[in-house]
């Protein structure tokens, strides 16, 4: 396969010492952006290339063990010259949760089919990619602004900036659009302390998962620095939480309130 370069090698890999010009042909073994882009993009329509069962390990380690998924990212490094997945499997994955934890969300929020559709785009292209897309290009510039060790460390690939924010979303919207939907019914479409205390508790652990594997993610690169500036919202967070408590402000109904807002 052919394959280009965009990024400096790294220090400690070999390099040729031959005093003779390299062939007309010749070309680096590291792919371009533009080349990683359009493999990946054409794996997309290739279901049967995917490693499904890996796709679904590393969502269960999300939750559990957040620091196993980010290990293979350094034998990726090693072994393809990226940080960022090559295998779209895990967002075949996360697009199929998402898709169907919509419709569950929709169908408890009681809305019609044609509100439910409508509801679907909106989480899909406005909520997941469109936010996805912002979100990675602002910690992709951050990340190779201001957190590099120096300016000729190599740089953050966006494509695993994309690859830190789909996992660091992949356990709230669990949290949010499954497993609190179970409770919604019974417990919080009800208000009260209880249904308040719960609704906000998911929310605060949401947050945490998003931040703290945000953190894992770029300070599993060798060449970021100072990556624990991602951890310092927690303590405004709780306080928050707190005060979000005393107040009485259920985030699940805001949130509820909000979505049929803007469906309706």
């Amino acid at each position: 396969m052919v394959k280009y370069t965009t990024s400096p090698v790294p220090s400690n890999y070999p390099r040729s010492t031959s005093p003779l010009p390299a062939p007309a042909n010749y070309q680096p073994s590291t792919p371009s952006a533009a080349a990683k882009r359009y493999i990946y993009l054409r794996r997309l329509f290739k279901f049967n290339q995917m490693d499904f069962d890996f796709a679904a390990w590393q969502m269960v380690y999300l939750f559990v063990s957040p620091q196993k998924v980010f290990r293979n990212s350094n034998y990726r490094k090693h072994t393809k010259s990226q940080f960022a997945r090559d295998d779209p499997a895990f967002l075949v994955l996360l697009s199929v949760w998402l898709f169907l934890s919509s419709i569950c969300f929709a169908l408890a929020m009681g809305l019609t089919t044609v509100q439910t559709a409508l509801f679907v785009l909106y989480v899909v292209f406005v909520d997941f990619i469109g936010a996805g897309i912002f979100m990675s290009t602002v910690l992709w510039v951050v990340s190779n602004k201001y957190l590099r060790m120096d300016s000729s460390a190599p740089d953050v690939e966006w494509g695993y900036a994309f690859d830190v924010h789909i996992n660091a979303f992949f356990p709230p919207l669990s949290l949010l659009h499954c497993f609190q939907i179970l409770l919604f019914n019974g417990l919080l479409s009800h208000g009260g302390l209880l249904s308040c205390f719960v609704s906000n508790t998911f929310w605060l652990a949401s947050f945490i998962y998003y931040l703290y594997i945000t953190f894992l993610g770029y300070s599993n690169l060798p060449m970021m620095k100072n990556t624990r500036i991602f951890l310092l919202p927690l303590p405004l967070l709780v306080l928050l939480y707190l005060a979000s408590l005393m107040a009485d402000w259920n985030l699940s109904h805001m949130l509820m309130n909000f979505y049929h807002y803007r469906v309706l």
